[in-house]
């Protein structure tokens, strides 16, 4: 059987980062495995996590609970019977509803297959502060459905939001764990607890995403000689375009991150192709993170993620003029 986690958390949480700590720190002798989903179609999520030496899946465009849950069980199919991982990282769209993916993974079908561990939800707290998000059905049942709260992103923590979250934990922490991290440093012992939230979870409100090309199981690629292309998905009130651009093209570092900092919208991700190899850009708000490592990727997506529409059009003729290749 399969050792299985779910790992939530809202847009801009940090559960990528702690899923990459956390395959850092894996034993040696075990084979990891990570099924992710995007509420966007580039497949960022994808790219950070294909170095990892985890086998991986990606299922972009939208919820892989939408669709009576056959993208997830497609991708989830194909883990557990080609790859026999010894555990199993399913990373959802912060965008997703817990409650359809723990009905999967507790279905009698899995059975044989899995054993389905502690529900980890990886939370910035100063997202309590933030009503649109807050007033949010997924953003509450994500919190709701966990076994384990990591209280993450501590280093950019306030004394507001420390605030909110005590009242939030006094409220509803009940029985589940409370840890606290940076940069979603956590113990991987947390993905050996048992599952100790069973309470019945509500249904999920009635939510639609785009999904435009109806790809399955793929994230956005580039078909032929095209250099690049741009996707757009839109639901639950978010609107995330993204762009990829083949691996001959390379842009101007300092431009590049200039244009991530600027870019007037709630989230950036990318990873990108520079004169010194890659830079991957994590910003939330006006949290911006950058890292640069001295290869190539083999090709450069960046999706920005929004409460609304921008103007898309502007942001990428920006862009295209950052390319120097």
């Amino acid at each position: 059987m399969t050792l299985t986690n779910l790992i939530t958390g809202f847009l801009g949480s940090g559960k990528t980062t702690s899923i990459l700590h956390l395959l850092a720190t894996k034993p040696a002798n075990e084979k990891w495995a990570v099924l992710v989903n995007e509420f966007g179609e580039v497949g960022i999520d994808g790219a950070l996590l294909a170095d990892s030496g985890a086998l991986l899946k990606e299922i972009p465009g939208g919820c892989m609970c939408c669709v009576n849950g056959l993208p997830m069980q497609v991708g989830l199919n194909t883990l557990l019977r080609q790859g026999k991982p010894d555990r199993l990282l399913i990373e959802p769209t912060g965008l997703g509803h817990p409650k359809q993916i723990l009905d999967i993974l507790t279905a009698p079908v899995y059975e044989p297959w899995i054993d389905l561990r502690a529900t980890l939800c990886v939370l910035d707290p100063r997202q309590l502060l933030d009503e649109k998000i807050v007033s949010n059905d997924n953003f509450r049942d994500q919190l709701a459905a966990a076994d384990v709260i990591v209280a993450n992103k501590q280093d950019k923590a306030t004394a507001e939001s420390q605030q909110a979250f005590a009242q939030w934990w006094q409220t509803y922490g009940g029985e589940r764990l409370r840890v606290e991290a940076t940069q979603g440093n956590i113990d991987g012992g947390l993905l050996n607890l048992p599952r100790r939230n069973l309470a019945p979870l509500p249904e999920s409100a009635a939510h639609a995403h785009g999904h435009p090309s109806n790809r399955g199981l793929a994230a956005l690629s580039l078909p032929g000689h095209q250099r690049w292309r741009r996707s757009v998905n839109r639901g639950q009130g978010y609107v995330a375009c993204g762009w990829i651009f083949d691996a001959d093209t390379q842009f101007d570092t300092i431009g590049l991150l200039e244009w991530a900092r600027l870019a007037p919208v709630s989230r950036v991700k990318g990873v990108m192709r520079i004169a010194e190899g890659l830079v991957r850009i994590n910003r939330q708000g006006m949290d911006l993170h950058i890292e640069t490592q001295n290869v190539a990727p083999p090709d450069s997506r960046i999706e920005l993620i929004n409460d609304g529409d921008t103007d898309w059009n502007m942001l990428q003729a920006a862009l295209l003029k950052l390319r120097v290749s």
